[in-house]
């Protein structure tokens, strides 16, 4: 595997554009992977490091990880509290709306219900000649999406909920839309990804604002769609 791209790194901080496909740290829900970004960073660095929150696998983006237990400590008390600000884009069926605050519950895997907010805002919009079901064409939105609170696939599920699926995701998206991009593009990758955190130094508390550029796979298909 190639080298992770460090997006910022001091004393006490650092970190990464996770790249597609990789996990934070073992999982017992996914037993066939060998490659875990805190092993891999802890690696190519030779410090160890400690997940300061999670991405899924399938998305790409911002990873922060911090070289001590205390700022771990410090920053995982931020997200708690909602002092980081999360901002994703990803590719979605169908035109978006505007602007939406998703105001929608969602179940725990022990069946506790958890209130969660994501805002999203519709960046772009295409439709592109590719048939699906009865329509000659297809349409997609790139939109932002700024969870407020931090549930186990809130985005995907609250992009699912309002009928907007991100193109691309198993299980919560579209599969006559995924098998149709896997047929056309051969494209099987998850359209979400982490692009910025902004946050208040641990340390320092200098604001801090953390991007990733999106990885090549969300670049070709935003290419595919005419998206700037």
């Amino acid at each position: 595997m190639n080298p992770l791209e460090i997006l910022y790194q001091d004393e006490y901080i650092i970190a990464i554009n996770k790249p597609h496909g990789l996990l934070v740290h073992q999982s017992p829900i996914a037993r066939d992977a060998s490659e875990f970004a805190i092993q891999l960073l802890r690696d190519q660095i030779g410090k160890k490091v400690f997940p300061v929150h999670r991405l899924d696998r399938k998305t790409s983006g911002v990873l922060l990880f911090a070289f001590d237990k205390e700022v771990n400590r410090i920053l995982t008390e931020q997200f708690t509290t909602k002092q980081i600000e999360k901002r994703y884009i990803a590719i979605v069926r169908g035109f978006a709306p505007e602007e939406m605050l998703i105001d929608y519950p969602l179940y725990k895997d022990n069946g506790v219900l958890q209130e969660a907010q994501t805002l999203i805002k519709c960046m772009q919009t295409a439709e592109i000649d590719l048939p699906s079901g009865k329509h000659q064409t297809s349409r997609y939105s790139l939109v932002e999406a700024f969870p407020y609170t931090g549930r186990m696939h809130q985005i995907r599920k609250h992009l699912a909920h309002i009928l907007h699926p991100i193109i691309g995701d198993r299980p919560h998206g579209c599969n006559k839309q995924n098998k149709l991009w896997l047929e056309k593009y051969e494209m099987n990758t998850m359209m979400l990804h982490g692009a910025s955190l902004k946050l208040n130094h641990p340390v320092t508390n200098e604001v801090l604002e953390i991007k990733a550029e999106p990885q090549s796979e969300f670049k070709r298909v935003m290419q595919l769609l005419n998206f700037k």
